[in-house]
């Protein structure tokens, strides 16, 4: 095969993908993500706020998980129960023994009064009942013993998801990206930035990664069509008006992580 019929060949590729996104007005419907769940509606980082996703259509939900001081994989955003719950405390000074004392509803409605802290293997039990898919955040928080101890922690009990639940993982650290690959090189794997830096093409292939999730506010038509004739993949996270991205859609935005699913599945 001649070097000439393969860049033709690519260069085909590149003009019909081109041609499919000019016709976009929006993301499928299978890259709408529930931010912590659906948050608008329900506790975040909840089984409630799963359950809200799926009631809403959403096939994927993003969560984020982090570890207590014995170890125990929790699905919260913050280092400490303190904003989203109805009691106080650093993750690393709690442990299994305390999540039956934690409210982690009220504090949102008096409806989701009760609703716990959910552990890990909890959430990917719900996955598979809901038949929701995750993307995983993960964050190196200062009481973890060491990074291994997160990635594996979290792909032990990921192992045990449902056959049909697919999972990515997405990170702000590099690092903590490149050590899930090595472990399991199944995940997809996800970027996560505020702004592009100018090296991305580099961070992305050193750890491997093809998937970009990126501040909404820092997207731009001009890193959309470079990131499609670079086979990347691009989310913007959090937007919950749709009119944000409209103009993106057609210059290869792929998805949405927004805290109301259904504001871009109607």
């Amino acid at each position: 095969m001649s070097l000439g019929y393969v860049q033709a060949s690519r260069s085909d590729e590149r003009d019909e993908t081109m041609a499919k996104l000019e016709h976009r007005s929006g993301p499928d419907r299978s890259e709408v993500q529930a931010h912590r769940g659906a948050s608008a509606v329900a506790p975040e980082n909840t089984i409630a706020a799963f359950r809200a996703a799926a009631e809403q259509g959403a096939e994927w939900v993003e969560l984020d998980v982090a570890l207590l001081g014995d170890g125990t994989a929790v699905v919260i955003h913050d280092v400490s129960v303190d904003r989203c719950s109805s009691s106080q405390g650093n993750l690393g000074d709690l442990s299994a023994t305390d999540l039956d004392k934690i409210d982690a509803g009220g504090w949102f409605d008096p409806r989701f009064k009760g609703e716990p802290l959910p552990t890990l293997a909890a959430v990917v039990t719900t996955l598979g009942e809901l038949g929701l898919n995750a993307n995983v955040e993960i964050k190196q928080h200062p009481h973890h013993k060491s990074l291994d101890q997160l990635v594996r922690t979290v792909d032990e009990h990921l192992r045990a998801r449902a056959p049909r639940t697919k999972i990515m993982i997405s990170s702000f650290d590099a690092a903590a990206l490149k050590r899930m690959h090595e472990i399991n090189p199944s995940y997809e794997l996800a970027m996560l930035w505020s702004k592009v830096p100018d090296d991305w093409k580099e961070v992305l292939q050193s750890i491997p990664a093809t998937t970009v999730h990126l501040g909404y506010k820092s997207l731009s038509i001009g890193f959309l069509e470079e990131a499609v004739r670079h086979g990347i993949k691009v989310r913007a996270w959090t937007s919950n008006d749709p009119r944000e991205l409209a103009s993106f859609w057609h210059a290869g935005l792929t998805g949405v992580i927004t805290d109301d699913p259904s504001l871009y599945l109607s």
